[in-house]
């Protein structure tokens, strides 16, 4: 068993995580295969820390907050860091990445859910968790379509997110927590960085919806298209090609029987100009009529027929088709006689 995989307390877990996330809030090159192994094993930690959570039962929906230990109050926060550095998952496809925003869809909830049933999704979260409950997949946080009102709201969650910033920044500052590390001063600064972590929440979950519904009309790569596998004609007649050409010569075939050009040739007018073209001087390919290709074309089943109706011919000796033929003619021509050519032209167009 190497160090790594060594049993580790939640506490050494938990921090190892949270150095690597740190790490990663820095870095520069996000395709580097560095930052994706920090990624990974910053993953890997959280996963770990969880998996001891779960097997010591830490928290229980029978519980408050209050009876939540200062100490543990920092593993709240694990998913909603663990959906965060999903997000960060670099170089995928739009279905991979549809796979990622899922699994940090999943993190997110299952944050929230914990927070809500400790009461800490207080408002004005609290109506923004019901409407992303009622339809996750078309959450926004400004759900007016009004610009106005959408304007209004995302300054609303600046104001709220700087509000949040200013706070968690003046209690890291106090004496009381850099000095004495006041057990209310630090349970205060745990509190308000589960809020922070809340309205985060709900912002990553709007920005997540947003960018699905652009990866939706992401246009998908093409399917390599299938190559024909050479088959043994195909090879054959690259081999035989000299013999073809010496039969050509001698009058062999021009087409093969699946219509396959086996020569280069010419299309001429007819037999006859290929006949006295015999005789005239320079090199001639040979030839096919214009009347042979056709007939070959359509031997082939490459020439379109019939669509058009044949004329059927009455014979004289049946009356009954003979007064059929008679009226319908004069129901044409009654027709004809009541339609003038051009009668329906009514905007004297030509």
């Amino acid at each position: 068993m190497t160090s790594s995989e060594e049993p580790r307390s939640l506490r050494s877990l938990y921090e190892a995580a949270e150095e690597k996330r740190h790490a990663l809030d820095n870095a520069f090159e996000a395709t580097s295969p560095a930052y994706r192994a920090d990624l990974e094993a910053a993953l890997s930690l959280y996963s770990r820390a969880r998996q001891q959570i779960v097997a010591i039962s830490l928290f229980s929906l029978n519980e408050g907050i209050e009876d939540i230990s200062t100490n543990d109050l920092p593993y709240l926060l694990l998913d909603a860091h663990v959906a965060e550095l999903v997000q960060k998952t670099p170089n995928q496809s739009p279905d991979q990445r549809g796979d990622v925003l899922a699994e940090s869809r999943s993190a997110y909830e299952r944050f929230l859910a914990a927070a809500d049933g400790y009461g800490l999704v207080v408002r004005p979260y609290d109506q923004l968790l019901e409407r992303y409950r009622d339809d996750p997949d078309s959450f926004a946080v400004v759900a007016s379509s009004d610009a106005a009102a959408r304007r209004d709201g995302k300054i609303a969650n600046y104001r709220a997110e700087k509000q949040l910033k200013e706070k968690l920044e003046t209690l890291r500052r106090n004496p009381r927590y850099l000095e004495h590390g006041d057990e209310e001063l630090v349970r205060e600064l745990y509190m308000t960085q589960v809020t922070f972590a809340v309205h985060s929440a709900f912002q990553a979950l709007d920005s997540l919806n947003r960018e699905l519904a652009i990866l939706a009309q992401a246009p998908r790569p093409l399917a390599p298209a299938a190559t024909d596998t050479p088959s043994p004609d195909d090879h054959d007649s690259r081999l035989d090609q000299p013999l073809r050409r010496l039969q050509s010569m001698m009058g062999g075939p021009l087409l093969s029987a699946k219509g396959k050009p086996l020569q280069p040739f010419t299309l001429v007018g007819s037999r006859d100009e290929r006949a006295r073209n015999v005789f005239r001087s320079g090199h001639n390919l040979p030839t096919m009529s214009i009347d042979e290709y056709l007939d070959e074309e359509k031997r082939q089943g490459n020439i379109l027929q019939g669509g058009v109706e044949e004329k059927t011919v009455v014979d004289e000796d049946d009356y009954d088709a003979v007064e059929r033929d008679m009226y319908k003619q004069r129901a044409w021509d009654e027709f004809v006689d009541h339609n003038p050519k051009g009668a329906g032209n009514t905007l004297n167009r030509g």
